[in-house]
């Protein structure tokens, strides 16, 4: 299958994915989620689904019991909405890539504030 309709397929799940979370699931232990990718393979049998989750540890918990629950109803919506021979088996992933980067600019902002104290603690001299 070419790789141009798999991304297609895929830029599409995300969309409706992140649609049927938003609106239609009723689980009130999902908080706040984002899908960020979705990977299918190259047959469109099974595709993954990233999320970020956001909040407390106990609310992501929560949120990923919700999401992984109502699992078989995204199933269906996308069976219903995207036109596909077969409808991918979907599993959720999570993205730990936001936090990621939230951790890399926390060091950031900490090499910078050293930075600034030692600067101001040594005045004289010249780097």
């Amino acid at each position: 299958m070419s790789q141009l309709r798999v991304e297609k397929v895929q830029e599409l799940m995300k969309q409706e994915i992140s649609q049927i979370i938003q609106r239609e699931l009723k689980d009130p232990r999902i908080g706040f989620v984002t899908v960020t990718s979705v990977e299918c393979t190259g047959d469109l049998r099974e595709a993954k689904i990233y999320v970020s989750l956001m909040g407390s540890e106990q609310q992501v918990k929560d949120s990923w019991a919700g999401l992984n629950r109502g699992l078989g109803f995204i199933h269906r919506e996308i069976g219903k909405r995207i036109r596909l021979r077969f409808t991918p088996e979907l599993t959720f992933e999570l993205d730990k890539s936001l936090d990621y980067s939230a951790h890399i600019q926390e060091l950031l902002l900490k090499i910078k504030a050293d930075e600034a104290a030692r600067d101001s603690q040594h005045p004289d001299e010249e780097q």
